[in-house]
C-alpha cells in the first residue's frame, strides 16, 4: 500500500506543480508522476532540515506541500537545463 500512496502523491504533486509553473511543459502522465516523485525526494530533504529528528522519508502533514515545492524546484531546474538545447528552425 505504501508504494501506491507514494505514486498517487507523486502524481498529484506533479500535476499541481505543472499547473502552478508558467509556460508549456509537454509531459505525459508518467513524466508528471516522476516529476512529483522527484519533488517528494527534494521536498522531503528540505523538510528534514527543519524537523528535529532529521528524517527525510517520514510522512508529515506538510508532505504534499513540500512535494509540490520540490517538484516546482525540479521543474524550474529542468527548464533551465533545457533552455540551451532548443533548436530554432
Amino acid at each position: 500500500m505504501g508504494i501506491i500512496a507514494f505514486l498517487v502523491i507523486g502524481l498529484v504533486a506533479g500535476l499541481i506543480a505543472r499547473a502552478i509553473m508558467p509556460g508549456n511543459q509537454s509531459m505525459g502522465l508518467i513524466a508528471t508522476t516522476l516529476l512529483g516523485i522527484a519533488g517528494s525526494f527534494v521536498g522531503g530533504f528540505v523538510g528534514s532540515l527543519f524537523s528535529r529528528d532529521g528524517r527525510a522519508f517520514d510522512l508529515h502533514p506538510t508532505g504534499l506541500l513540500f512535494s509540490v515545492l520540490g517538484a516546482l524546484v525540479v521543474l524550474f531546474l529542468v527548464g533551465l537545463a533545457g533552455r540551451g538545447r532548443r533548436v530554432h528552425v
